[in-house]
């Protein structure tokens, strides 16, 4: 399930956690359902670029949805993950949900 509304984002981002990498920030919220929403600004780059980036986001969330617990995710992208291997890529994200719930 997809977070769609600018309020459902703007409570997200007041009351989660959040964790920084070189390539994304991840803002955590605990809940029952597994929630998620993935956010490209402008400074990414053209539309293509945000895409990409949202894209890569969204296919990793999806390769570790067993994994990730139930709660109220956002993944807003930064500039480097669009020049980024895969590879590192997944190890980053890996590495930052664990981090995120020993918060």
């Amino acid at each position: 399930m997809t977070l769609k509304s600018t309020k459902e984002f703007n409570s997200v981002y007041r009351s989660a956690k959040s964790f920084h990498t070189k390539y994304f920030v991840i803002f955590y919220k605990p809940d029952t359902l597994k929630r998620v929403g993935f956010v490209a600004s402008k400074k990414i780059g053209n539309a293509v670029k945000r895409n990409r980036a949202k894209r890569r986001l969204r296919a990793l969330f999806v390769k570790y949805y067993d994994e990730i617990k139930p709660g109220i995710y956002i993944f807003v992208a930064k500039k480097d993950i669009i020049n980024i291997n895969f590879d590192k890529l997944e190890f980053s994200f890996k590495r930052a949900l664990q981090r995120i719930y020993k918060k």
